[in-house]
């Protein structure tokens, strides 16, 4: 009777022993045989864009310096330095590094539909899906060949303004309208991209002179600016925490205001005091952030595409600081100017050769956007599996 009874946990536990040993030799074989492309379209998410959004803006300071035209001495020496040779390579390089990101994740959306769902559940990942339509409108400014006012510019401005659009009505709606998407329990740092896009469209918008379409979209982008700044500020309980990782993603706190004078300025026609009050909000947020580098400290310990959340804030900091320095007179407005052009360019350029000598760590699997894409993935294939049983 004794041996009887301790016969079943003795099977038990060889069955589930080798159930277990199965299971990981099954895994092991299918991460050895999934294709380099397979492995490479899980690993991708919206994220990465920031990589097309830091060489897009990039491309439109260029342009901004190179076509300037003022009597000011300094800006006038940046534009000699800056060749429309250089111009071009990098504004084809960020139209070939988009072209390949969207391609990339389009087949990520035919194979990996599950993956793609689950980053617009995730409070960061949904927000960099307004990131590709924003590097296609910088894009469409600083492109050599389309010039305002034409037909083209007119239907790419309506391809890729109307998802930024679409993503609004979407994700504002969810805000105050479904009880666990409330904008008090998922706000973060990221949530302000939505109106970085709403902000480029008004810009793009103003520039063939589509007035009411750019005061529409700078409204949107405005009203819900104030609520993601007051919402941050107030740091209510219950908001997810930003993992440490993405910390580099705080430099959006001035990437909004610094677009916003921009927008301004392509509606109104002129440098305003409405553009310098959001360019000295933003140049104060700039300066909070460059005063306590103890807050990116463990973010910078190894490299990873989160990195790129440095460059395009950046970037539009130093497109206004050069709007603000041919509207007024005085020698503290051009060497600020200049401070943080080469700031920007030193900037992008490092996280190019970063990203040039590290490709391998840009596709890590410890990346928090990743890693909830997969756990979610895995309960979507859990339910089909039970389902079809």
């Amino acid at each position: 009777m004794e041996n009887r009874g301790a016969q079943p946990p003795i099977e038990l536990m060889v069955e589930a022993t080798s159930n277990s040993t199965s299971q990981e030799h099954h895994s092991h074989e299918s991460i050895v045989s999934k294709p380099p492309l397979e492995s490479f379209l899980t690993r991708l998410h919206a994220g990465y864009f920031r990589i097309s959004l830091s060489l897009g803006s990039q491309a439109l300071l260029w342009k901004t310096l190179s076509e300037a035209k003022s009597d000011l001495q300094p800006l006038q020496h940046v534009s000699q330095m800056l060749p429309l040779l250089a111009f071009l390579l990098l504004w084809y390089l960020s139209f070939f590094t988009l072209i390949s990101l969207s391609f990339l994740y389009i087949l990520r959306c035919f194979f990996h539909f599950q993956m793609v769902k689950a980053e617009f559940l995730h409070h960061v990942g949904v927000n960099y899906l307004f990131a590709p339509w924003i590097s296609w409108l910088l894009l469409l400014q600083s492109a050599p060949l389309v010039v305002p006012n034409t037909l083209s510019y007119l239907v790419l401005w309506w391809v890729f303004a109307i998802p930024v659009l679409a993503l609004d009505i979407k994700i504002y709606g969810q805000w105050f309208t479904t009880e666990k998407r409330f904008f008090s329990m998922v706000a973060n740092p990221t949530s302000q991209i939505s109106v970085i896009g709403n902000l480029v469209g008004a810009q793009a918008a103003a520039l063939m002179g589509w007035k009411e379409s750019a005061v529409c979209m700078f409204t949107l982008g405005m009203v819900h600016y104030l609520v993601v700044f007051v919402t941050l500020y107030q740091r209510l309980s219950g908001g997810d925490r930003l993992p440490v990782m993405l910390r580099p993603v705080f430099f959006l706190f001035f990437a909004a205001p610094s677009m916003a004078s921009l927008a301004w300025k392509s509606i109104s026609g002129t440098f305003d005091t409405t553009s310098k009050m959001l360019f000295f909000l933003s140049l104060f947020l700039f300066t909070s952030l460059a005063c306590r580098p103890a807050l990116f400290k463990k973010s910078m310990r190894k490299f990873n595409v989160a990195w790129w959340a440095y460059s395009f804030p950046l970037t539009f900091l130093a497109l206004a600081s050069a709007e603000y320095a041919q509207k007024v007179e005085g020698e503290i407005a051009p060497v600020l100017m200049l401070i943080l052009i080469a700031f920007s360019v030193l900037v992008c350029l490092s996280l190019m050769l970063f990203t040039a000598l590290n490709t391998k760590a840009l596709l890590l699997g410890n990346d928090p956007i990743l890693k909830f894409c997969k756990s979610q993935n895995k309960e979507g294939l859990t339910m089909v599996y039970r389902n079809g049983g």
